[in-house]
Order: C-alpha cells, then sequence, then structure tokens
C-alpha cells in the first residue's frame, strides 16, 4: 500500500511539472530546458529514493550499449515513416511538429546534447520505466504494468494540446515499455536508446 501511495504522489508531481513545462499559457513564464532538467532529475532522484538499489540491475556489457544504439536507430526510422504518413494524412501535422522543434530556438546544440544525453534521457527511463512501469507490474501484471505505464507517459503530455507530441510520446513510450516488458534486465540498454534517441531526432538528425 505504502508503495502505491509513493508510486502515486510522484505521478501526481510529474503531472503537474509536465503541465507547467508544456501548457502554451506557461511558455512565457518557463525556461523549458533548464525545468525539464530539474523535474526530470528531481524525478530520477524521487524514484531512487522510493526504490533503493534499483541500480544495482543495471549491466554495462556490449549487448547493453548495441540494444540501446539499435533501439534508438530503430525508434527514430519509425519516427521517419510516421512524419511521412502524417503529413499525408492530416493537415496540422507539420505545424505541430515544427512548433516541438522550435522548443530549440535560441538554445545552443552542443548545451542540449549534453542535457538530453546525460541527464535528461537517463532521469525519464530511469522514472518512468525503471519506477513507474516496475512497480506497477509488481502490483498488477508485467503487462498491465506496461500498458498503463505507457498511458501515463503519453497523458503527461497532453497539457501541451499538441497532438503530434502526444503521439509521439505514446509511440516511444510504447516501444520502450515493451522492451523493458520483455526484457526487464536491461535498463541500461533504455537508457541508452532514450539518450540517443532524444539527441538523434532532435538535434542530430530532426526529422
Amino acid at each position: 500500500a505504502m508503495k502505491m501511495k509513493r508510486l502515486t504522489a510522484s505521478l501526481v508531481l510529474a503531472a503537474g511539472l509536465w503541465a507547467v513545462m508544456f501548457a502554451p499559457c506557461m511558455a512565457a513564464y518557463v525556461d523549458f530546458w533548464a525545468m525539464m532538467t530539474l523535474s526530470a532529475m528531481g524525478l530520477a532522484g524521487l524514484a531512487s529514493w522510493f526504490n533503493p538499489g534499483w541500480w544495482r540491475a543495471l549491466r554495462f556489457g556490449p549487448a547493453q550499449w548495441l540494444w540501446g544504439i539499435g533501439l534508438a536507430v530503430a525508434l527514430w526510422a519509425v519516427f521517419w515513416v510516421g512524419d511521412k504518413v502524417s503529413a499525408w494524412l492530416l493537415s496540422f501535422a507539420r505545424t505541430q511538429v515544427d512548433s516541438i522543434y522550435g522548443m530549440k530556438t535560441g538554445e545552443q546544440a552542443w548545451v542540449l546534447t549534453v542535457l538530453m544525453l546525460f541527464l535528461i534521457g537517463p532521469a525519464e527511463e530511469i522514472f518512468w520505466r525503471g519506477y513507474v512501469q516496475r512497480t506497477l507490474a509488481d502490483r498488477f501484471s508485467p503487462n498491465a504494468g506496461y500498458v498503463l505505464a505507457t498511458l501515463l507517459y503519453a497523458g503527461v503530455h497532453a497539457p501541451s494540446c499538441n497532438f503530434m507530441l502526444l503521439m509521439a510520446a505514446a509511440v516511444a513510450g510504447a516501444v520502450w515499455g515493451l522492451f523493458y516488458r520483455l526484457l526487464p534486465g536491461h535498463l541500461t540498454a533504455l537508457i541508452v536508446s532514450h539518450a540517443l534517441w532524444d539527441v538523434a531526432v532532435f538535434i542530430w538528425f530532426p526529422i
């Protein structure tokens, strides 16, 4: 019961932070990248406090790196195809995607690269998969934990009022969550994948 209370409190906090960060009405008042970094790190810290010792499950062999790189490349390819299909089907798709890329306007690419590679990407996986999905899987079942965690991960992006961002979070969350569902001992690979994918899709090879 205490585990679920702590998880619920963490999710309420995450939802509030993401609402402040992504809500269009808050854009003029929030330094997005500073808040995203601090929020992700704070939630990862909370996850580590509520779920001590999780890092003992991390593995750092070549297989983890290969899985992580391969998953990042595959996910980038999925988004490349998705971008073309959505642009064909939805008249508003490109405008909404461009508004997402607009978040890096005025920021130095190397700064965003460092933040996403070493802080934001890893912290998000530690929280959403390593803590949220794992706790839900333990409480209900691995499949239920996967579905619930994926819905929650996508849902916190809803305040953006950006359908394309919501779909991007749903697809990426579903892929990372499924990987964790099938290979729960490969959290390191997910951290590598999330970090590399973030930088690839946003800085190195924008779609």
